[in-house]
């Protein structure tokens, strides 16, 4: 017969878990619901007069083609910063889980990006790419192509998707090297016993296995692109030329910040939360389906 085991009531627990609790009301729930109340407000630019207009301001973005045609270029921006730096990351590190000789080096040089601001990692980006004193635009001049991702939308949405993958590939090159050398060497060895190639081996063995981390990067790496992209993006181009590179989460501040369109700003804010909320969701509850673990 089992016996249970019984604990004097403490306080521990409680302190232990309290500062943690404290961060999350004060930096997360307050603030959500601030966002909620204001999103049913109206206000004037200097807020002396408040209005409560229920859904209005929701209304009004479902009705506004500008904020649909952000919604969209938000998701082709975030699919493609994510395929992009997933793949880069894998190819990377399936390489480096092969180096033997000076690995340490390798991996760390690899590593350098992660640790780089989103902002500093969009200026990068704007000096190589700037079409006066930039190397890149001089070396596509010699080719007979004309960079310019201030007047062209195209080339400059092209831009800040190359940084903000670039700053993205570190912390998914990390995840997927821990992940390839979590493989046991046996099941390698016998699938090149068996006369499977390289490239056969990592098709059919060594990606499969790895799936969990990559459905765990494919969310991360999804509200990455939602929300953590702003700095690149302002630094860049500023959500230009004529809103070309303005996501979601940069209206947010353009009309909050700048326009002063505080209820409007909310709304989109709460959209912007449910949006990335369902993709998790959907992500968990039908992409995680063909996860192997």
């Amino acid at each position: 017969m089992l016996k249970r085991v019984h604990f004097p009531p403490s306080l521990l627990p409680y302190l232990l878990v309290a500062p943690q609790v404290i961060i999350t009301v004060v930096f997360f729930i307050w603030p959500a619901s601030q966002a909620v109340y204001q999103s049913f407000l109206v206000e004037d630019a200097f807020g002396l007069s408040t209005e409560f207009v229920w859904f209005e301001n929701f209304t009004y973005l479902w009705n506004s083609r500008q904020y649909l045609d952000t919604f969209g270029r938000t998701i082709y921006f975030s699919a493609a910063v994510a395929f992009l730096s997933m793949s880069f990351a894998l190819i990377l590190a399936g390489f480096a889980d092969r180096v033997i000789r000076g690995s340490t080096i390798y991996r760390t040089l690899l590593i350098w990006p992660y640790a780089v601001a989103p902002v500093l990692a969009g200026a990068l980006w704007l000096f190589m790419f700037n079409p006066t004193l930039g190397i890149i635009p001089f070396m596509l001049d010699n080719v007979g192509y004309d960079w310019n991702h201030y007047l062209n939308g195209n080339q400059a949405m092209c831009l800040v998707i190359i940084a903000a993958a670039w700053k993205q590939v570190a912390y998914n090159f990390l995840f997927y090297l821990a992940a390839m050398q979590s493989i046991p060497k046996s099941i390698i060895e016998a699938a090149a016993i068996d006369g499977a190639g390289p490239f056969r081996r990592f098709a059919t063995v060594i990606f499969p296995l790895i799936s969990p981390t990559t459905f765990f990067l494919l969310v991360v790496n999804a509200v990455y692109a939602f929300f953590e992209t702003f700095g690149i993006i302002h630094a860049v181009t500023q959500g230009g030329p004529a809103n070309a590179t303005t996501t979601l989460v940069y209206k947010v501040y353009n009309d909050g910040f700048i326009g002063l369109d505080l209820g409007g700003s909310a709304a989109q804010s709460v959209i912007l939360m449910i949006l990335v909320i369902a993709m998790t969701v959907v992500q968990f509850r039908f992409i995680e389906k063909r996860v192997q673990y």
